[in-house]
């Protein structure tokens, strides 16, 4: 797996903070219930999101190399790199406001949801880094069109090892927003929300989709030796 698609899905997570902390921004000052904001507690609370990303990104590059195995490799390969492209490109969209169309996504999502918010219930409100963690596992698998955009990468992977550590990359990408948020919550909300900020990082993510899209039809090469 090159390391250009590690380095390209941490951006990602970098630049779609603006969705995660309009999303769970209030969810992340809310860890401790009032009590004052410990850098500990916040790091533990998004060590376990980024566990469980990295969790899923093996499922979803498992799921991926299988289904390369089963029938003839390129044209798998072909189609998922077509659909990973092409949910950043709505990824992009949607940060832009242009369309929501990752809200239907995020709504498929919540079928999972619903069987696992109860258990985020007996660790809140959590006073500790053991209770922390655990909660930050289960917000991991949140709804989020920004996660499954990332995850529809890692489905392109080939390999579980190589899709957790795409995941890996992606979430750590995210960390600074949301440990911000938990630390500066109303404040860097509000930033977040202008709508010139979402617009660029939204105008930045297009652009990888778009770049990537290119690449698997072939179409980059030509683009570079045209400029």
């Amino acid at each position: 797996m090159p390391e250009s698609s590690h380095l390209a899905l941490l951006l990602i997570g970098l630049l779609g903070g603006t969705h995660c902390v309009g999303m769970c921004g209030g969810i992340v000052g809310a860890l401790s219930m009032g009590a004052p904001a410990s850098l500990s507690m916040h790091m533990a609370y998004n060590t376990g999101r980024i566990v469980s990303y990295a969790t899923a990104g093996a499922m979803a590059g498992a799921l991926g190399e299988a289904s390369m195995a089963l029938s003839a490799q390129w044209p798998v390969r072909t189609v998922l790199y077509l659909l990973a492209n092409g949910m950043l490109i709505a990824l992009g969209l949607y940060l832009m406001g242009v369309t929501r169309v990752l809200a239907f996504s995020e709504r498929c999502g919540q079928k999972l949801w619903r069987h696992l918010q109860p258990l985020s219930r007996r660790y809140l409100p959590a006073h500790s880094v053991a209770q922390a963690f655990p909660l930050g596992l289960v917000w991991g698998w949140l709804p989020c069109g920004l996660v499954y955009s990332a995850l529809a990468t890692a489905l392109t992977s080939g390999s579980a090892v190589h899709g957790a550590g795409l995941m890996l990359a992606f979430g750590v990408g995210t960390l600074p927003n949301l440990l911000l948020a938990g630390l500066l919550a109303a404040r860097l909300q509000a930033y977040a929300m202008k709508r010139g900020v979402r617009l660029a990082c939204g105008l930045l993510i297009l652009g990888f989709g778009i770049w990537g899209l290119l690449g698997v039809l072939g179409l980059a090469p030509r683009v570079l030796r045209s400029g």
